[in-house]
């Protein structure tokens, strides 16, 4: 292979989609110089994603994640969701990129706006931060989802966070941007109870019993597992199709009409 044509394709690469460099020796055999040089690649492409991103995030920001939006910001918002998803639309789904933690920005799922309209409606119930931590740092095809959801009843239990709810699960990449969750496991763990409850059974004024020192250690560590599948049988499942994925942002999409969430990087919960 000649110079010219091992130089011509070195330059040809998915960041130069219309190249316009051209390399030229003069007659005089002076170096090698470039002409009508321009590189609209990496950081243009990168500079237009990050500023769809950030419209998404704004369009979602005021909607109480999901719970209070009418129909032009239904509209924009799957409109800017639509104009994410393009950018790695059809690539497959990097694994060890999907491990960790995801915090819920938004969604229109309708098993998760009910939660949001209870906390809405009934003074006994709160829900604070939702997740998705996958577990999949080291598998080639597969691995676990953990759902995880802050709640709460105030008075007894510490704001927003006074307990969590476990939803856990085993996926497959089934196609390329398509998992296949197998739940597993309902879990309430995490019971942090307020200081209102704790001096109601162990009074600070006076001397804390053995018995009243058992029971706050008891709810404590309180863990109620619920199995999701009897024995014999194959697990509750669904589609869930990862419509755009990269360090600080994941998209994914409920098949069958599931709703739609947007997601975006979190420090790890465990």
């Amino acid at each position: 292979m000649g110079v010219r044509a091992g130089m011509d394709l070195a330059f040809h690469s998915p960041f130069f989609p219309s190249p316009s460099l051209r390399l030229r020796r003069s007659n005089s055999h002076k170096p090698f110089t470039f002409t009508n040089f321009s590189l609209p690649s990496a950081l243009a492409y990168d500079s237009e994603l990050e500023k769809k991103k950030h419209q998404l995030l704004t369009s979602v920001r005021d909607t109480q994640r999901g719970l209070l939006t009418t129909p032009d910001q239904r509209s924009s918002i799957e409109e800017a969701l639509v104009s994410v998803e393009g950018y790695n639309n059809g690539d497959p789904i990097h694994l060890a990129k999907l491990d960790g933690t995801w915090r819920l920005q938004y969604t229109s799922a309708p098993d998760v706006l009910i939660l949001f309209q209870a906390a809405a409606t009934l003074p006994f119930f709160q829900v604070g931060q939702i997740f998705q931590k996958f577990e999949c740092l080291d598998q080639s095809n597969g691995g676990v989802i953990r759902n995880v959801v802050r709640w709460s009843i105030p008075t007894l239990l510490e704001e927003e966070e006074g307990a969590t709810l476990l939803v856990s699960a085993k996926f497959t990449v089934v196609s390329v941007r398509n998992i296949y969750l197998q739940f597993q496991e309902i879990t309430v763990q995490d019971i942090n109870i307020s200081e209102e409850l704790q001096a109601l059974i162990a009074p600070a004024i006076l001397p804390r019993s053995f018995i009243s020192l058992q029971i706050l250690q008891f709810l404590r560590t309180f863990k109620a597992e619920i199995p999701v599948r009897d024995p014999g049988r194959e697990s509750v499942g669904g589609l869930y199709y990862l419509s755009y994925l990269d360090d600080n942002m994941l998209l994914g999409r409920a098949v069958g009409g599931g709703g739609v969430f947007v997601f975006t990087r979190a420090q790890s919960l465990y």
